[in-house]
């Protein structure tokens, strides 16, 4: 349904007579209306996955809490290069837990089904790797890959694999993010033609400069195998613990933040990417020895596709941002726009209707072409759909979804592949940023143009 007036439009999306009534008198008056989203219940499980956490840092802790709050999830073991993560493990979730700063000693276990990667990202690819071969099941932390020359290596082995693997950028499987794509399908906004992304900081954590312990060591820190895959150096806790704000071990803004846009975008829409990236930025504000920029711009174009028309890109990712942690992703159509939060949608439409300004029509007859309809500065229609106050987040949804998929050898939205086409547009603009030009990608077939 590309064109649709209000009335169609509320009944294709199926809302109640009380709801739609309510909805009519509103949009008459160019009011707000409030819809609440809920999350329909899941079905219990005796069940029990054993859980292993590979990479216990700051994401690597609330994947597993987050985990650890479904049903029938036991962990049983945690590996991480720094023993202090080690030890606050076995406080936070058991005394009982086996752990290691060797991963491959978790891969081996017989009673693990399934494993959480929260390592930096440089480490992504191979560790992924081995746990599918191991015969574990996957979720990795995004991007899933470091580089975009990685990524079919990695799709090839879970294809092969059998397993569930599932990239964890966790506002995916949120409601707002659901009931955007039952919005656009339904012709909410008519013909979409432009999107755009934001996400803002402003504080020390929020742009990367973590806590670095005061026994950070190479006693303490199993720095020969974080570097083993990458460029040799001496010893740094900055390197180990801002990992982020370095190229041999990070992807930098657009790793961390635009794929999550990305990832909402083509879930919405049923994209499979962009065929042109570009990026620019600069190190304005955060200029503590790290190598990538703290204000990113990307500009990317969509080709049209069986699921939807073209349409242009932009996101925005700002450290120095006075507004402090704005996040959002807005979808402009022919007919109207939305606002995407993991937790809320707000639906704009706008109305036109003739002039009837006498100046205007004396004008307009005085040019060849007649008077033509003048649209008028008016308030939009709007609907703000509201999660429910109990909803329990995006990120329990995500892991819901994988623990689903595995117990009944279903699938996930997310797998490598969807992956892969949010991550490549978004590392790639790593690569834009330092080449300063356009790069082609084939988002069908996943590889760089030249």
């Amino acid at each position: 349904m590309k064109s649709t007036n209000r009335r169609q439009f509320i009944r294709k999306l199926g809302i109640s007579t009380a709801v739609a009534s309510t909805v009519g008198s509103s949009f008459a008056a160019g009011k707000s209306t409030i819809s609440y989203l809920k999350r329909g219940k899941v079905t219990n499980t005796s069940e029990v996955l054993n859980l292993a956490l590979i990479g216990a840092g700051g994401m690597g802790g609330e994947d597993t809490n987050t985990a650890l709050r479904h049903e029938g999830i036991k962990l049983v073991a945690v590996c991480d290069l720094y023993k202090g993560r080690l030890g606050q493990a076995k406080q936070k979730w058991g005394q009982d837990l086996f752990t290691t700063d060797d991963y491959k000693e978790i891969l081996k276990r017989k009673d693990i089904d399934a494993v959480i990667i929260a390592t930096p990202d440089h480490w992504h690819k191979q560790i992924s790797i081995d746990a599918l071969n191991a015969g574990k099941h996957v979720y990795c932390e995004k991007p899933m890959v470091h580089s975009v020359d990685e990524g079919l290596e990695l799709i090839q082995a879970w294809r092969k694999s059998g397993k569930v693997y599932q990239v964890g950028s966790q506002g995916l499987s949120s409601l707002g993010n659901e009931k955007a794509k039952a919005l656009l399908a339904g012709g909410a906004i008519g013909d979409l033609n432009y999107a755009e992304g934001f996400w803002a900081r402003h504080s020390p954590t929020g742009a990367w400069q973590y806590h670095i312990p005061e026994d950070a060591s190479e006693k303490t820190v199993n720095w020969k195998k974080y570097i083993s895959n990458t460029t040799k150096r001496p010893f740094d806790a900055m390197r180990f613990f801002r990992w982020r704000n370095y190229t041999d071990y990070g992807t930098g803004m657009s790793g961390d933040l635009f794929v999550h846009l990305f990832s909402s975008l083509h879930f919405v829409t049923d994209s499979l990417g962009p065929n042109q990236v570009s990026a620019m930025g600069g190190l304005r504000y955060w200029k503590d020895g790290r190598e990538v920029p703290d204000v990113l711009l990307g500009i990317f174009q969509y080709p049209q596709s069986d699921a939807h028309p073209g349409f242009n890109l932009s996101l925005r990712c700002n450290f120095v941002d006075g507004t402090s942690g704005s996040t959002y992703l807005k979808l402009v159509g022919s007919e109207g726009s939305m606002d995407i939060k993991w937790r809320e949608v707000v639906l704009h439409r706008n109305k036109s209707i003739s002039s009837d300004d006498p100046f205007a029509k004396a004008k307009a007859a005085e040019s060849e072409t007649g008077y033509a309809d003048r649209k008028q500065m008016l308030p939009p229609e709007e609907i703000v759909y509201k999660a429910e106050t109990d909803y329990k987040g995006a990120h329990y949804d995500h892991f819901g979804n994988f623990f689903r998929a595995i117990r009944t050898g279903g699938k996930v939205v997310e797998d490598p592949e969807f992956g892969f086409r949010a991550a490549a547009p978004a590392l790639l603009c790593n690569d834009s940023y330092r080449q300063n030009s356009f790069i082609n990608w084939d988002p069908q077939n996943m590889k760089v143009v030249k």
